[in-house]
């Protein structure tokens, strides 16, 4: 019986000695599937998947701004991130609870994440312009 108990913990033992030894000089690098940064999230047993990001692509340009009253959806913590290409200066502004100011620069792909962590309607507009972007349903 303490023999198979030994085995499971001295399997493990050589695949670490062999997995921390990287390759040096000229040798062989190891294999792809040993390599710790080819592990993928859903390889591990405990897989939890990550939360999909809810991305909008924003343009301001001479004075007009796409979209403009989207209606969209995300969930309570998702990642939200509003990709921004502007040719003026104006602040991004998330009406959530906690509420989220961005600086918006008069340049191309700037990008602001932000998270809602309480349910409802969030409007996001741009306060120079008096312009709503967005509206997202948080459920």
């Amino acid at each position: 019986m303490t023999r198979l108990r030994a085995l499971p913990i001295a399997v493990a033992a050589v695949a670490l000695i062999a997995g921390c030894g990287g390759p040096s000089g000229d040798e062989p690098s190891a294999s792809p599937s040993a390599s710790p940064s080819t592990i993928k999230p859903e390889d591990m047993p405990d897989h939890q998947a990550p939360p999909q990001r809810l991305v909008v692509d924003v343009t301001i340009a001479n004075g007009t701004v796409t979209p403009t009253n989207e209606q969209l959806t995300a969930s309570v913590g998702q990642p939200i991130i509003f990709r921004v290409t502007s040719d003026a200066d104006d602040q991004l502004h998330v009406h959530a609870n906690p509420e989220h100011t961005f600086e918006v620069a008069a340049k191309p792909n700037q990008a602001f994440q932000f998270t809602v962590e309480v349910p409802g309607r969030v409007d996001v507009e741009l306060h120079n312009l008096n312009t709503t972007i967005a509206t997202i349903d948080v459920k």
